[in-house]
């Protein structure tokens, strides 16, 4: 079959995969005016549509940005940082700016301290060797801060093109909707603006008569939880509302299991609080430490919930990390699950996650600065 090109943003048309660049229906090939789904969407519907690329993929597209003029939107998913932090974007994008995005902040609990949370994501994007102008905390879903971060984002793009770049399951196609209604407001200049993109899945949707919201297609990084679970349990480790605190007593030799997809040995200390944050949706189970090891092999699946069969198929085995904290209260951060929060007075633990998804350890975003 003769190559057919998306009319809107000039990828290659195909109708196998609904999840990869470039789908659409069989029908659809007898339009006169062919779209990818992606496009369609977007000017039928006001609405965008998230479509994951590969690095590679992703390295080629972007190649177009360093020789561009804009301001880069770097949008990642607050309980998944690592996995969701592009370390190499300031390489990429050249000298263009970039401000970092802070997404799904409704579902911290209210106590979290949001200066203190700004103060550590410019610290992992330093970490990560990325530069980065401004940090922003916002909801795209719930439309958080998303009126103050429009405002600021045209101060900073000088009446320039706006880059929004992100990982996949980050809620980037429900951000660009919301910053498209936000910043265009009337919602039928979509419909009647012809929106041609630039190559390989780049859609570009007009903000003035010289400047884009140019959306690119969500990036695929193997070490977020997302991409080794179902995707029932995918609903069910991620929150949907505000997650609550639970805490447990423990003694040291005591084991914390998320469900079956993670779990935390307290190895050495008195016994304190362990204050865990995860989807209220996760079942937490406490046993012995000496029990632990048995109690994975026999009931992972079942008490030990998620991972389901489906899960279980993918999930990679289990790495361990071992910390021990002496200067105060201290997040374990599982990727993609959440964190646990202890007081960290000469405690010695060991995180289990499953291979390549990495646990790290930060200040404790709950309490005084």
């Amino acid at each position: 079959m003769e190559a057919i090109y998306c009319q809107g943003c000039g990828v290659s048309i195909q109708t196998e995969d609904p999840n990869k660049l470039g789908y659409t229906p069989k029908s659809s090939l007898q339009r006169e005016v062919v779209l990818c789904q992606r496009c369609f969407r977007l000017k039928h519907y006001n609405e965008t549509q998230d479509i994951s690329i590969t690095d590679e993929d992703f390295l080629k597209m972007v190649s177009e940005i360093s020789n561009a003029k804009g301001l880069i939107v770097h949008l990642i998913d607050i309980f998944d940082v690592n996995g969701s932090l592009i370390s190499g974007l300031s390489r990429i994008v050249g000298d263009n700016p970039i401000i970092l995005v802070g997404n799904k902040m409704d579902l911290l609990p209210k106590s979290t301290n949001q200066n203190k949370l700004i103060r550590w994501l410019r610290s992992s994007a330093k970490e990560s060797g990325l530069k980065v102008k401004d940090v922003f905390l916002i909801s795209s879903v719930k439309g958080h801060g998303v009126e103050e971060l429009t405002q600021q984002i045209e101060a900073y793009r000088e009446n320039g093109d706006v880059y929004i770049v992100g990982t996949t399951n980050v809620g980037k196609s429900t951000f660009i909707n919301r910053i498209i209604k936000q910043s265009i407001g009337e919602q039928d200049v979509i419909t009647t603006s012809y929106f041609p993109g630039t190559t390989l899945g780049f859609i570009e949707v007009p903000l003035d008569d010289d400047a884009y919201l140019i959306d690119t297609p969500g990036i695929v990084n193997k070490q977020q939880m997302a991409h080794y679970v179902s995707r029932n349990d995918l609903k069910q480790i991620t929150p949907s509302k505000e997650i609550k605190s639970r805490v447990y007593q423990l003694n040291s030799g005591q084991t914390l299991f998320i469900g079956g997809l993670a779990r935390l040995d307290f190895i050495k200390g008195e016994k304190q609080s362990f204050v865990c944050y995860f989807s209220n949706q996760i079942s937490i189970h406490r046993t012995k430490l000496s029990n632990a090891d048995a109690l994975y092999e026999n009931h992972l699946g079942s008490l030990l919930s998620p991972p389901d069969a489906e899960t279980l198929e993918i999930l990679p085995s289990f790495t361990e990390s071992t910390f021990k904290i002496t200067d105060g209260r201290t997040d374990i951060v599982f990727p993609g699950l959440g964190w646990i929060s202890v007081d960290g007075i000469d405690t010695t633990i060991t995180a289990h996650s499953p291979k390549g998804v990495s646990v790290s350890i930060r200040k404790s975003l709950i309490g005084e600065n």
